[in-house]
């Protein structure tokens, strides 16, 4: 009878020291291929949104400041991108005064209550080969079963600039 238990006790520490060697290995794997897993810009656009997340618990922006972070974003990215982020800029706060003006992963956003409702990726962010100009799920752009939710974007015609303004306007309301 003791040499039974005594055996079962082996059998039972063994089976705890693979599974718990297993568990570390497996841990490891993962930690490696999540780091490994996101390109150098996506690193860094996580990067700078714990900046900003970090900056707005200090500071807790009021909206003048969040403005000027933005334009001042805006303002670091090469043409074309700065032009159409400009656009956007004007466009969305002439048409929804409402949503504050944010950075976001390091892009312009805009948001309502705190959340993101549309925002701007220029092309160099993220090495594309076009601009876009997107909507979070805080948008009311709801129709049917399926709809767009980002926009690729070269360049701004005044009929680009009027789809953009009612979708922002629908966005909001």
């Amino acid at each position: 009878m003791g040499a039974a238990r005594e055996h079962e006790g082996r059998c039972q520490h063994i089976s705890q020291r693979r599974t718990h060697e297993m568990a570390q290995k497996s841990a490891k794997s993962t930690t490696r291929e999540t780091a490994e897993g996101f390109t150098a810009e996506e690193r860094a656009a996580m990067k700078e949104r714990a900046k900003e997340l970090k900056a707005e618990a200090r500071a807790n922006k009021n909206k003048e400041e969040a403005e000027r972070a933005v334009l001042a974003t805006i303002a670091e990215m090469p043409e074309p991108d700065r032009v159409l982020a400009e656009r956007f800029h004007a466009i969305v706060k002439a048409n929804a005064p409402s949503l504050s003006p944010k950075t976001w992963y390091g892009m312009p956003a805009y948001a309502k209550d705190g959340k993101v409702v549309c925002f701007f990726q220029a092309a160099a962010k993220f090495n594309a080969r076009y601009a876009a100009f997107g909507f979070n799920d805080t948008a009311n752009l709801d129709e049917g079963t399926m709809w767009p939710t980002s926009f690729a974007v070269t360049e701004l015609t005044a009929a680009d600039e009027a789809r953009i303004a009612a979708l922002v306007k629908r966005a909001v309301n």
